[in-house]
């Protein structure tokens, strides 16, 4: 059995971790972290735990918890792990970290974005992006995985296949994203009250939302050329959920023509062939929260506009599975040898 450890288990993603590993039949769960409820039972902050674990909740001590348990997952805030992780904790036990602390490479543009000082950068360049339909084979071998953002991961599943293959201009591209509530995390924010957030809609983060450079980055990568997009996320009165609609101008064939949607289609299909966790719609059919709620599947489809020479890019995907501690799992099963499905083949919830 994989013994785990988890950081800031009483937040949503760190609950969900719970939730997940709870039902992996490879996995014991050995340290439920939290600084707010120390000594108190875990069932006796989320309700819906009680009957499944006895386990109270203790300090988040990371260097007693590595001499414990086999990887640790940190669902905090930024700037925790890079202050407390040492080259002894890593040496014991491997690390999954679904804060931002180690997924941007240059430490300039994450201090500039997040406004703190990083306090671990000889780890930077040694933390693998989690993204596993991106970086699988590294994953696999990694002591540090930085987990993507949610946004991230559901912006660059979108745009993946057509930056790869050099379709579309970088420098066009934008980023439109409505996330549920529960993406801000579970502290009490005036913002998100219900009677803030019931029966409206509203942009927030318009042109410095922090993952932004982290996008840019990865779409850099895999494009080959420099990103610079315009991103602007926008919440909804939902619980869970993001879906992302990215538009960009299309590259002309060499004999002036635009691609067609059926050549478009035909990329997104053979790019992701093998995801099992990324499904393709059918042609005319666009992502939707409700169809992959509570479940690690993104949801794309992709749709030529002839008319503007553009492409619209769409994706769906729950925050909190994908976006958040789902991936985290994926991402241990890579680590330990197991099948990437391992714990997740969750049939999404409707209604």
């Amino acid at each position: 059995m994989i013994k785990v450890g988890i950081v800031g288990t009483t937040g949503y993603a760190g609950e969900e971790l719970v939730r997940l590993l709870l039902m992996h039949k490879e996995v014991q769960i050995q340290w439920y972290g939290s600084q707010s409820y120390i000594d108190k039972k875990y069932y006796e902050v989320y309700g819906n735990m009680f009957g499944l674990t006895e386990d109270i909740c203790r300090a988040d001590d990371l260097a007693e918890m590595a001499k414990q348990v086999d990887v640790i997952f940190t669902a905090t805030p930024q700037g925790f792990l890079a202050s407390v992780l040492t080259e002894e904790i890593l040496s014991r036990v491997k690390i999954i970290d679904l804060s931002a602390d180690f997924r941007i490479k240059d430490i300039s543009v994450y201090e500039s974005w997040y406004q703190i000082s990083h306090k671990a950068p000889q780890f930077v360049e040694e933390a693998v992006y989690g993204l596993c339909e991106l970086n699988r084979e590294a994953v696999k071998t990694a002591r540090l995985v930085a987990n993507p953002g949610c946004y991230p991961t559901c912006s660059f599943l979108a745009v993946y296949p057509l930056a790869k293959a050099g379709m579309i201009h970088m420098s066009t591209l934008i980023i439109d994203a409505k996330s549920g509530v529960s993406g801000a995390g579970r502290g009490a924010k005036t913002a998100n009250l219900y009677c803030e957030v019931n029966e409206n809609i509203k942009a927030y983060g318009v042109a410095s939302h922090r993952h932004t450079p982290e996008i840019e980055e990865q779409l850099a990568i895999v494009s080959g050329e420099k990103t610079v997009l315009n991103f602007t996320p926008h919440l909804v009165p939902m619980n869970r959920g993001i879906l992302i609609t990215a538009y960009a101008s299309l590259k002309r064939k060499p004999d002036g023509s635009l691609p067609g949607q059926e050549e478009i289609l035909e990329i997104y299909r053979t790019c992701y062939e093998k995801e099992y966790f990324v499904r393709v719609l059918e042609e005319g059919v666009c992502p939707e929260t409700r169809w992959v709620e509570g479940s690690n599947f993104v949801d794309v489809a992709v749709k030529t506009d002839s008319r503007t020479g553009r492409v619209i890019m769409m994706g769906a995907m729950d925050n909190l599975v994908k976006g958040a501690a789902g991936q985290a799992v994926q991402n241990m099963n890579l680590m330990f040898g197991l099948p990437e499905t391992e714990g997740l083949r969750l049939v999404p919830l409707f209604p």
